[in-house]
Formats: C-alpha cells, structure tokens, sequence
C-alpha cells in the first residue's frame, strides 16, 4: 500500500496518546504502512522519546522540534518563511501542512494529544471512507448563516462550540437532504470535554478549563455538512482532509503577536476553507469518527486571557472572507482574494483590528511559500532526455 497520509500532531506533553490511534488502526484492520507521523513539537521536549515511540510502535514518521523546523525551512531553500510558523503555538501544525505539501501526500490527518478514538470505530478507516462519500447526506443552515456543529442536541446541553459568533447563537435551525460528491475534509466531532471557548466555559460554571457539561455519543446524530453560503467551526484536534485544500487551509500566526490573539487558528482556516468549498463546489463532512477529548485541567481565566483579544474579530472575520474570491477558480485564488481584503482592509472600529492586516501579510507569505517549495521539487525533477 502506498504511504499517502500524512499525520500532524502538535504535541507538549502527550505523545504516548498515538499508540492507542495505532492500536485502533490494528483493531480495524487499517493499514498502518499508509501513515507517516509528523510530532510536532518544541526544544525542551524529550523528541528522543518521541521516536522510540514511533519505533516501537513500527510506524514511520518523524519528530520537529523548534531547531529541527528551522534546519527543514534552510534545507528546503524556504528560511525567509519560517516567521510562517509561531512559536509555542497550536497553530505550528501549519508545518505540518508545509511537510505534507514538500511530500506530496495525498491526504492529512490532524490529531491532538489530549484525544484518544473510540474503541468502537475505525478512526482513520472512516476519515478517508468520509473523503471518499458520494451520495446523500443530511445539509443543515440557520438563518443567522452559520451551523452549530453541536445543533442536534443543542436543545439540551445549550453548548456552542469554541469560534462560533455570540451575535449567531438563538439561530433558526433548518435540515434537508442533499447529495455530496466531493468531499475534501473531514471533521470529526468529540465526547467527553467540549471545545468550547473560555467564556463559554466559565458560564457553565467551570474554573478548570473544562466545562461542566460533558458530551456523549447520544449527543450526535447523522453525519452532515453545512450548506453552501453557511459558516461553521473547524476544530483541528481530529481532522482528515485532501492535499488539494493546504493553500487555502493556513493555521494563522496566533499567540506569538504584539496584539497577543490567540485560540482562533483553526478555527478561522475553517472560515477560510469553507469560503473557498462554496466557491469551488466541494464540502466539509462532519461527525464520525469522534474522539474522546480529554483536555486537561487548566485555569479558564488563563484561555480567557488568550482569546479575548481576538474575540471582537471573531464576530467579524468571517463577514469580510464571505464577501471575497467569488470568481475564483482554485484554493490558492480563494485564498489569495481573502489576505488581500484583509491586507488593504481598514479594521480600526474593532479592537486589535490590525491583527486582521497582519494575517494577511502572513497568508499571502504562505501562498508564496507553497510556490517556492513547487519550484525547488520541479527543479529537482531530471529533465528526461528527447528520443
């Protein structure tokens, strides 16, 4: 079997969650010989710990520290892009994208270390059954224009998913059945811990970073995806998705900002990819496999210090990408009309409004990276000699 899945996981302090992944995948008879692993992760961490992991478990992959993603940035003749990458961040799986992009992967997967799958279903089996979906499947709106990926049961728990606007909650849900043929991600949801925001969480009484309300698999039904012109939330922690997706697919500079945003990495690449799906008439899956995510205790006030610098900008990124890229033709264009809208954009009125020109700036650095790393492996191809 070809190796064509490249999976990302950003990891501080849980590494040893991938062998229960594996050992999912040997359950269901996945064939582990199509995974590459990228840990993603930081100097002060044991990386040599990492890869004995790796070996152990007879899966091919391979450890970035901080030194070691500068060395790959000199080596691919890519150094003036490493800013691309933040430090100490969620959103340094956006070198995963870069590595699986130099590789020519076919598919990635997104996996945090405070998840594990349920025991019950093939976890990397049913994302690339997912990506391969033609047929009907369940399409859900709201007149405020975006999709509560929690709505089915919504009635009950009242939760509201980390990234989703406060001024889009007490939507009117509408479902329909639709037919789908091109699926380029696939999101899975989550028991246990939900990803809620700090707000969010501190409303539901909880000190610890967590939440008091807890999800279960009877809190989801059908799998869906969000109608064309809807917005919803992309939470990275259990992601499959097509190569095709990386130009439009950037997890932004968060955290390491003089505006200090942070926490809406993939959350506003979620924004980003689903502008450019309606555009170019593909669609983002939802539900199955779910993960059980197991976030571990922290303060909520210190996620509430992280997030409320962005959270203004929020209620309003999505409102500036809705209107750019209409005829544009690939991810890369999508893209590129929404850094520049964010480039020129005046954002005075809001709070940290130039956090929203400085995203900009890096995305149009990103699309110019992925150009440069194309060159160098079109330069390195042998020109085949004329018979």
């Amino acid at each position: 079997m070809t190796q064509d899945i490249c999976v990302m996981v950003p990891t501080i302090r849980n590494h040893e969650c991938m062998r229960t992944y594996f050992e999912n995948a040997r359950d269901h008879g996945f064939d582990l010989d199509r995974l590459f692993v990228v840990l993603i992760t930081e100097d002060f961490c044991d990386t040599d710990a990492m890869e004995r992991m790796l070996d152990e478990e007879g899966v091919d992959g391979t450890v970035f520290d901080g030194s070691a993603r500068q060395t790959w940035f000199e080596n691919h003749g890519v150094g003036e892009y490493a800013h691309l990458i933040p430090e100490a961040s969620h959103a340094q799986t956006s070198f995963g994208l870069l590595y699986l992009w130099a590789n020519d992967f076919e598919y990635g997967v997104f996996i945090d270390d405070d998840t594990l799958p349920h025991e019950d279903a093939d976890f990397f089996g049913t994302h690339m059954e997912n990506l391969a979906y033609e047929g009907e499947i369940e399409t859900v709106s709201s007149d405020e224009q975006w999709v509560n990926v929690l709505y089915q049961n919504e009635d009950k728990h009242g939760l509201y998913p980390r990234g989703y606007p406060y001024a889009a909650m007490d939507e009117t849900v509408e479902t329909e059945t639709t037919e789908v043929d091109d699926v380029v991600a696939s999101q899975g949801l989550w028991t246990n811990v939900p990803d809620l925001d700090a707000v969010r969480i501190l409303m539901d009484g909880d000190l610890q970073g967590q939440a008091q309300t807890r999800t279960t698999e009877a809190d989801f039904g059908e799998d869906f995806v969000a109608a064309e012109g809807q917005y919803l939330t992309v939470c990275s922690m259990n992601l499959a998705f097509r190569r095709e997706v990386v130009p439009a697919f950037y997890q932004l500079p968060m955290d390491d900002n003089e505006w200090a945003v942070g926490r809406f990495d993939d959350i506003w690449s979620g924004v980003f990819l689903k502008r450019a799906c309606d555009v170019l008439g593909k669609q983002i899956y939802n539900g199955d496999p779910l993960c059980e995510h197991n976030k571990a205790p922290r303060s909520t006030f210190s996620d509430l210090t992280n997030e409320v610098h962005g959270l203004e900008l929020n209620e309003h990124v999505w409102e500036i990408v809705d209107e750019a890229g209409d005829d544009a033709d690939s991810y890369a264009e999508v893209f590129e009309a929404i850094a520049v809208a964010l480039v020129e954009g005046d954002f005075g009125d809001w709070e940290n409004g130039a956090f929203l020109n400085y995203c900009g700036e890096f995305m149009l650095d990103w699309l110019s990276c992925l150009d440069e790393l194309d060159n160098r492996v079109t330069e390195q191809v042998p020109a085949t000699a004329d018979d």
